[in-house]
């Protein structure tokens, strides 16, 4: 997961030079990446933040006819995060893809990533805070065949980490 300061820098010619001309490394892994979900988005309710060590990434895609009802629901769910035990963060993200040409990354990858229409994330301190919402919680929201998966960070880097970082 990324988090940009301006949503045009997915449209930057820095960032497609950078998705044009990808490292070797890129090059060399790209090929491995299967089924992708890669969705560019923004945030359109935020309760709670924090670094926490889980996250649970919900992808959603209400029908047209339930989407007020199903933003309601989970803005009323979001809402309530950060005051759960083990929960520090709930976002709803919707996603807004730039028109873009395929870029010579995504084809590397076999050519057109999947997209998530809504996202939900919530991050946690507990992982079965997480568990325990997906399981429970998520069904009676309305928000159609929703996907989840629960995520552990591994390591989280500032733009000042990455200063003397190469990689090639």
């Amino acid at each position: 997961m990324y988090e940009l300061e301006a949503y045009d820098t997915l449209t930057s010619s820095q960032y497609l030079e950078r998705l044009n001309n990808p490292t070797p490394w890129s090059t060399k892994m790209m090929p491995h990446h299967r089924n992708m979900v890669r969705s560019q988005c923004r945030i359109v309710e935020s309760f709670g933040g924090g670094i926490a060590g889980s996250l649970l990434a919900v992808r959603m895609s209400p029908g047209a006819r339930q989407a007020d009802a199903a933003r309601a629901a989970l803005v009323e769910l979001l809402r309530k995060v950060p005051h759960e035990i083990g929960l520090t963060g709930g976002h709803l993200l919707l996603t807004d893809t730039p028109q873009l040409a395929q870029t010579k990354e995504q084809a590397i990858r076999g050519g057109k990533d999947a997209v998530a229409d809504w996202i939900m994330v919530v991050s946690g301190y507990d992982v079965r805070a997480l568990e325990d919402l997906a399981a429970t919680k998520l069904a009676p929201l309305g928000v159609g065949a929703a996907q989840h998966d629960i995520y552990r960070l591994s390591y989280a880097a500032t733009p000042r980490d990455l200063e003397s970082q190469s990689f090639t």
